[in-house]
């Protein structure tokens, strides 16, 4: 979930053609070259692995905030000349991370690694051309529902969009007090994702200029379904991650959850009861017979400025690279951080094992490999902390409201552009 943080005050100056420091060979020196990696999650095991196999680069991981506070004090630490030399980013901060100057181009250290990951995987650690990081994990959408609820009142799990409203309604006919699920406004990430499978690319770069595309035609029809629903009632309107919607979730007033790859740890925690209860689907299609999925979350490791100026970007890319793409070492992520990783071969590997919370679903990530053949692109923008601010406020209204989720959505696109035009980005049209 994205907070507000001191992020907004942070000035977005420039461009992402502005030259990155891409500092390549390691420095002679006495002892190994160290380097510092900032985490939000548990990667010192890890990184303990590469350490026993490469006493010339030692890599210690310091356990930093997660997302926007950790995007914000790496910059921070930038802008004072220090910080990390490789830091854990979510995709969505990429360009804003390389806009103020914290990430190098490594293309030259890191670009090799392409062919471990699907294209649309890569992109998002590409930007005009220039890599920026390994990508370490992927959330790939899909449709989680309680199976016993749905086989006691005979619903169909859907496999389109229709077919989905359709169960939202024969579920409150049914049953009243049951809603299928709720819709958001907390979450700008899950509403992204779901604008991807649409066919939305909401940022792109073209050389210095900017177009940004919120307000286009597939948002406006993802806005508009679930607007719609929330009006009709026939879903909730209450935020996710409340201890309302995990009560809800556990005594099975709400029966279904789009969510990413990592909804068995949420639903651990937030519906204990229900364990062995719970399946997943593909994600509902707009066009029935289609196979595309959006993202919610995922990550990456970026080589730092700092790591380059100090000539220790090739040292940082070759760890960077194994951490996300060696057998041994994606083996040791899944297990300490609980990722889903990005690279293609790891997804079918032994590593990732029937989630403890779905015993009634032992082919879990072979089907999860399955859909996330399907994943659509995404693309990001240097402002995407304005966006997805502006998202919670102006949905959090419009869902409390049930008022024009596209006047929502127009919100959204005009308080991102007037934030990169007021920080000096050009902006197509």
């Amino acid at each position: 979930m994205q907070r507000r943080t001191a992020l907004t005050a942070l000035a977005l100056i420039g461009s992402l053609t502005l030259a990155a420091c891409s500092g390549g060979g390691t420095p002679a020196a006495d002892g190994p070259v160290e380097l510092t990696m900032w985490s939000w999650a548990s990667l010192q095991k890890v990184a303990d692995l590469w350490n026993a196999d490469h006493p010339d680069i030692k890599v210690t991981v310091q356990e930093q905030g997660g997302g926007d506070e950790l995007v914000t004090k790496v910059i921070t630490a930038a802008k004072a000349g220090d910080g990390p030399d490789l830091v854990q980013a979510e995709y969505q901060m990429i360009p804003t991370l390389v806009s103020n100057d914290v990430l190098a181009d490594i293309t030259e250290q890191g670009g090799g690694a392409k062919d471990k990951f699907t294209e649309n995987v890569w992109k998002q650690v590409t930007l005009d051309g220039a890599v920026y990081a390994i990508p370490q994990d992927t959330a790939p959408l899909a449709f989680y529902y309680r199976e016993d609820v749905f086989t006691q009142l005979g619903l169909k799990v859907p496999t389109t969009w229709t077919e989905f409203a359709d169960v939202a309604r024969q579920l409150k006919q049914k049953d009243p007090k049951r809603a299928l699920t709720t819709f958001s406004s907390n979450d700008a990430g899950l509403f992204a994702g779901l604008t991807q499978q649409a066919g939305a690319t909401w940022w792109s770069a073209s050389g210095d200029t900017w177009k940004i595309a919120i307000d286009a035609e597939a948002s406006r029809k993802v806005a508009t379904f679930w607007g719609d629903l929330v009006a009709e009632g026939v879903i909730d309107n209450q935020p996710m991650y409340t201890p309302a919607w995990n009560a809800a979730l556990n005594d099975g007033t709400q029966v279904a959850w789009v969510s990413a790859v990592w909804a068995p740890g949420v639903l651990t925690t937030s519906a204990p009861d229900t364990k062995g209860k719970w399946r997943m689907a593909k994600l509902p299609q707009w066009t029935a017979g289609s196979s595309a999925t959006g993202s919610w979350g995922g990550s990456a490791t970026g080589i730092t400025a700092k790591a380059a100026k100090n000539g220790h970007a090739k040292a940082a890319a070759e760890f960077a690279t194994w951490l996300n793409t060696d057998p041994k070492a994606v083996a040791a992520l899944v297990k300490e951080a609980g990722v889903y990783p990005a690279a293609t071969a790891a997804q079918m590997s032994g590593a990732l094992t029937t989630p403890e919370f779905f015993p009634n679903q032992p082919d879990f990530y072979q089907q999860v490999a399955e859909l996330a053949k399907g994943t659509a692109a995404a693309s990001w923008g240097p402002n995407v902390n304005v966006a997805y601010n502006t998202f919670k406020d102006a949905f959090g209204k419009a869902a409390t409201e049930k008022s024009s989720f596209p006047v929502a959505l127009k919100s959204v696109q005009d308080s991102t552009v007037a934030d990169m035009k007021k920080s000096g980005f050009k902006i197509e049209g």
